[in-house]
């Protein structure tokens, strides 16, 4: 079932009595102090805001919907100064008694939540979600290459918290704390899974597999087969001599000769049958010598042209992967 909050589409004033434009409302499932939790534009629970949802230019909260039960909501200023914190609010709205709210909700595990990723075989832009191709996200003003916007906050802190910089750099380098470096207007960089396919790291939170070796992860920075966010491996290779199959022969043809019997000698000059007589008058030898002179067999042996790069992907379909903000 779903309910609203007594917020929506009230106006929020400052401490002056000026409306708060661009205040963000952030929910959160209660009992935690960050865990995001969806709000919708329809009863249905169908069509997801986005995380936190904006005032407008007066300051009016927008109308929204929730699963019935109980939430986290914070509400700040456009650069993050907390102007209320209710850790639990109760959701109003019919439950399955028909009453007030209370009782069951949609389970936030069967929600996707910051930090989620997917895959879809198309390259279309996705309300709610982000690109992991190495750009940017940051603050409205923060100037980030894909999105500058102030829904981006938790998928900032989230990598921020997650990733080390080398693999998310900040702009300017990282402060003293992710909330800061956002209200601070930085950029930070998301993952980068262009022309990669996912794997799992090595140990996955136990002894190491073995099977990812240490040459095989290419990303630099210290990176391992147990660290999160590297990568590796590659699309072409050209096998070197020592990844040669076994089996391959060379041939050396250094000439011979050959060498007569034990005491005895090859008879060479005249010898031979003279058919000019009958019966098998031999000529006498005119030299005897020991060895024959050394001759080439003339064998020769070509190697097969080669050497270029061979093809190492399994087959493919190519998509985008997207992150939840």
């Amino acid at each position: 079932m779903a309910g609203t909050l007594n917020i929506a589409l009230t106006q929020q004033f400052d401490i002056d009595g000026n409306p708060l434009a661009g205040a963000l409302l952030y929910f959160y499932q209660a009992g935690t102090v960050a865990t995001p939790q969806n709000a919708y534009q329809d009863f249905g629970l169908t069509l997801p805001l986005p995380n936190p949802l904006a005032t407008d230019q007066f300051g009016r909260i927008p109308m929204f919907y929730l699963a019935d039960g109980q939430i986290h909501v914070r509400l700040t200023d456009s650069t993050g100064v907390v102007i209320f914190d209710y850790a639990t609010m109760q959701v109003i709205g019919p439950s399955s008694g028909g009453g007030g709210g209370g009782g069951g909700g949609v389970d936030p595990t069967t929600i996707a939540a910051t930090g989620d990723f997917k895959w879809r075989p198309t390259s279309e832009t996705l309300s709610g979600w982000v690109k992991a191709n190495s750009t940017t996200i940051g603050s409205a003003t923060s100037g980030a290459s894909q999105r500058a916007n102030a829904d981006t906050q938790n998928l900032f802190v989230y990598l921020w918290s997650n990733f080390s910089n080398a693999h998310c750099p900040v702009s300017g380098g990282r402060g003293a704390t992710a909330l800061a470096d956002f209200q601070a207007n930085k950029t930070i960089g998301l993952p980068d899974l262009r022309a990669k396919v996912p794997a799992g790291l090595d140990d996955m939170g136990t002894t190491a597999a073995g099977i990812i070796q240490g040459s095989n992860v290419t990303s630099g920075n210290g990176d391992g087969p147990t660290t999160p966010g590297a990568s590796g491996g590659e699309a072409n290779h050209t096998l070197t001599t020592n990844e040669a199959p076994q089996g391959l022969h060379s041939l050396s043809d250094p000439g011979h000769s050959h060498t007569p019997p034990s005491g005895g000698a090859f008879l060479i000059g005249n010898a031979g049958f003279n058919p000019g007589f009958a019966g098998a008058n031999l000529y006498a030898p005119t030299e005897e010598v020991g060895n024959t002179s050394q001759n080439s067999t003339n064998i020769s042996l070509t190697d097969h042209a080669g050497g270029g790069a061979h093809n190492t992907m399994q087959p493919f379909t190519l998509g985008t992967y997207y992150i939840k903000l």
